[in-house]
């Protein structure tokens, strides 16, 4: 039996009720709460699943990596976008360089103010260069 959302247009709250597809529309809906029957049907969020391959070929677009260079808070936004993507846990060193990207920090900065950065305990990574950063051509 599938769920219908819906709104109390009086009372303002949220309910969930759970009609036969033969039910909906042909039944009158109340609110659960106040049982007003002023009430309208909520469409929920569509969430679109994508396939790993799917969205590793959406960051192998080379056009979202012109001019990336020159602008650090976009190859802050873009890393951020890279690190969602991948759908794995990153250490939380890659968190605080994307920020330090998105607040206008360039590489070089970064590099300088965290030397020791992709060391042993992000699995040999070798500075930035191995984060995207640095040693990457773009």
């Amino acid at each position: 039996m599938p769920q219908y959302d819906y709104v109390c247009l009086d009372c303002k709250q949220r309910f969930d009720l759970f009609f036969t597809y033969a039910e909906y529309g042909t039944k009158p809906v109340a609110c659960s709460h106040c049982q007003s029957a002023n009430v309208r049907r909520r469409v929920p969020r569509v969430r679109v699943a994508k396939s790993e391959e799917s969205r590793m070929e959406n960051l192998a677009d080379p056009s979202a990596l012109a001019g990336l260079e020159d602008d650090p808070k976009a190859m802050g936004a873009m890393m951020r976008k890279m690190g969602r993507e991948m759908g794995e846990e990153l250490p939380p060193e890659f968190d605080d360089v994307v920020d330090r990207l998105e607040s206008g920090q360039s590489p070089e900065e970064i590099e300088s103010a965290l030397p020791d950065l992709g060391g042993d305990d992000m699995g040999g990574m070798g500075g930035m260069g191995g984060m995207g950063m640095g040693g990457m051509d773009f």
